[in-house]
């Protein structure tokens, strides 16, 4: 119960900013859901033995955020001097894995939460269907998994999860999917509804494993313990830093 109290004390709030809050109001919690995530990823990278992003990163993260109109120009500035400040490594084994962490980690969680900024530019109601997905996904998966779950879904990378709650979870997104678009964006076909419905729930599903093999080769549970329930921020929005780009892309294909 837990779980479900975190979510119900947190979801109202940024469903309420998203959808009413004013656009440097809504940047300020995304930029601090982000620096928080960011920090958690960084606390993964340290205990896998590899030097953790500075603060260069993180400023390197809120530009990212910020910057319109040459992301390409930022992203490979981002890679050189994170190659730049890697090399000042005492150990040049760690010149490598230092750079490469901090120009996933940037694009990983900054990256992937400018989508969030995007969606909400198109409609405050695309980025509450790219985040309800999840929510109810998530939400379903994980009390199906533990009811029903008998087959698992991925041993290796994340033990507790099953088909059982995997395909629950689907469904449940599925259903939330095609009946929030069908209220709130009326234009969108069914086929349409049922396509961006199940490549979120799937993109997040894939999110939330990614996370977990970051985790476990890290030998960690949890990315954090700031969010009774779920761990970290890190934990909480691993599925949404796939499903936002993911909606987006779709967004502009569809």
């Amino acid at each position: 119960m837990t779980r479900v109290w975190t979510a119900l004390l947190l979801a109202p709030a940024v469903l309420a900013i998203a959808l009413w809050g004013p656009g440097w109001l809504f940047l300020v919690l995304v930029a601090a859901v982000a620096l928080l995530c960011f920090y958690e990823y960084a606390g993964i990278v340290a205990a896998h033995g590899i030097p953790p992003p500075g603060p260069a990163a993180y400023a390197a993260g809120l530009a990212l955020l910020v910057v319109h109109g040459e992301e390409l120009l930022l992203l490979t500035l981002l890679a050189l001097v994170a190659l730049i400040l890697a090399a000042r490594q005492s150990g040049l084994e760690d010149v490598l894995p230092a750079a490469a962490a901090t120009s996933l980690g940037v694009l990983y969680v900054f990256g992937s939460l400018r989508f969030a900024l995007e969606l909400r530019a198109e409609s405050p109601y695309w980025l509450v269907f790219a985040l309800g997905l999840n929510w109810a996904g998530d939400t379903t998966a994980y009390y199906a998994g533990r009811a029903f779950g008998r087959h698992k879904l991925a041993p290796r990378l994340s033990p507790a999860k099953s088909w059982e709650g995997s395909l629950a979870g689907l469904a449940a997104s599925l259903l939330f999917g095609v009946l929030f678009l069908g209220r709130f964006v009326p234009q969108v076909s069914w086929t349409e509804r049922v396509v961006l419905s199940a490549a979120g729930n799937l993109a997040g599903q894939l999110g939330d494993l990614c996370e977990s093999a970051l985790k476990r080769g890290a030998h960690l549970k949890d990315s954090g313990r700031l969010l009774p329930g779920h761990g970290g921020w890190l934990d909480r929005l691993d599925s949404s830093l796939f499903a936002l780009p993911m909606v987006y892309l779709l967004l502009r294909l569809l």
